[in-house]
């Protein structure tokens, strides 16, 4: 791989987990920052503008939804809101249900007296002034995964997710490193712009980055290859599983933080890591779903559960181990990203 400073992001909805990749530098010593996620910024703008009773034009584009709480208590107050065409699809899949359903104005021009608020997951301006206000140059390539739902009019995001995963597992048989894209799927709205504001960067979803983070740890790697490791990744909005053997991904589960409690999560997770868990089950209680191929007789019950993310203290007292790869767990998938990218042969083809 040519030696490039490449900046990687994991974009949350709580936090933006930052690693700043120098080739000559060790993990350790490469700079790393855990910030407030973009659509936390956002949430943050939109409550100061709601309790100063202002009206709000949403600019800018698609980004993650972890300001809807704030969106919502701004329609609460009956304050006038609007939003551009490229910007609405941060509220909805369906702009035209949105507009029938919602006070919400679609326009491509500001209405008077609204302030601007822009949306994006990334922004090239901030992060050049940040960086330049550390004293650290301005990166060759940045790369950056996010949780994109995906587009699918006329249906659950949640169900259309779970296809894009069964196509993943049945097509690219189940290899992580698959889910980083060159190009996204055209479904992926979320990640072609993502990968638009970085400069043409390679983009993936964070749970298969999060995975690959894991298989760069050499132990981790290594028990997936002699027995099955089931692999958590405790997010702030979402929890994501997968069962991981000879460095693949057998099965995925997903499902909403804080709905359920942790020895109902602990439950299922037992049940996932036997294969004895359908998708319906997770669906209807509210999760996104739950696929799993037929398991490996070597495999065993996936008995290693390893368990990143900033929720994952709601795992003490089960029956886990909590990594850190590359000495700070809550990037595991920048480090994934950068394993990606060091597996190539050529950067960027």
């Amino acid at each position: 791989m040519p030696k490039r400073r490449v900046l990687c992001l994991d974009i949350g909805s709580g936090t933006q987990d930052v690693l700043y990749h120098f080739p000559d530098l060790e993990p350790e010593n490469c700079p790393k920052f855990v910030l407030p996620a973009p659509a936390r910024q956002v949430g943050a703008r939109l409550a100061e503008l709601t309790a100063a009773g202002r009206a709000v034009y949403l600019t800018g584009t698609n980004m993650g939804g972890g300001f809807f709480k704030a969106y919502r208590a701004h329609l609460k107050a009956d304050l006038p809101l609007a939003a551009h065409p490229d910007a609405v699809w941060a509220l909805t899949d369906d702009p035209e249900r949105l507009a029938a359903t919602t006070p919400v104005v679609i326009t491509t021009t500001r209405p008077a007296g609204h302030v601007p608020l822009p949306l994006g997951d990334y922004d090239p301006g901030y992060w050049r002034a940040f960086l330049g206000a550390a004293g650290l140059p301005e990166p060759e390539l940045v790369m950056a995964c996010a949780q994109d739902h995906g587009l699918h009019p006329g249906q659950s995001s949640r169900l259309g997710r779970f296809k894009l995963w069964e196509r993943f597992l049945h097509q690219a048989g189940g290899r992580p490193e698959a889910l980083v894209y060159l190009t996204p799927p055209p479904e992926l709205t979320r990640l072609a712009v993502l990968q638009n504001a970085i400069g043409g960067g390679p983009v993936a979803d964070s749970a298969a980055a999060a995975v690959l983070g894991m298989l760069a740890d050499p132990d981790i790697a290594s028990r997936t290859d002699s027995h099955g490791v089931l692999c958590v990744n405790a997010g702030n909005s979402h929890t994501v599983a997968a069962l991981v053997h000879k460095r693949r991904i057998y099965g995925i589960y997903e499902h909403h933080t804080g709905m359920l409690t942790p020895d109902a999560l602990w439950a299922d997770l037992e049940r996932f890591r036997r294969g004895d868990l359908d998708n319906a089950s997770v669906f209807d209680s509210g999760g996104h779903g739950c696929l799993t191929l037929d398991l490996p007789p070597d495999a065993g019950i996936f008995p290693d559960t390893l368990v990143i993310g900033p929720k994952r203290a709601s795992f003490a007292g089960f029956d886990v181990e909590f990594p850190s790869p590359g000495g700070d767990m809550m990037l595991t998938a920048c480090h994934g990203l950068v394993s990606w990218l060091k597996g190539r042969k050529v950067e960027g083809k």
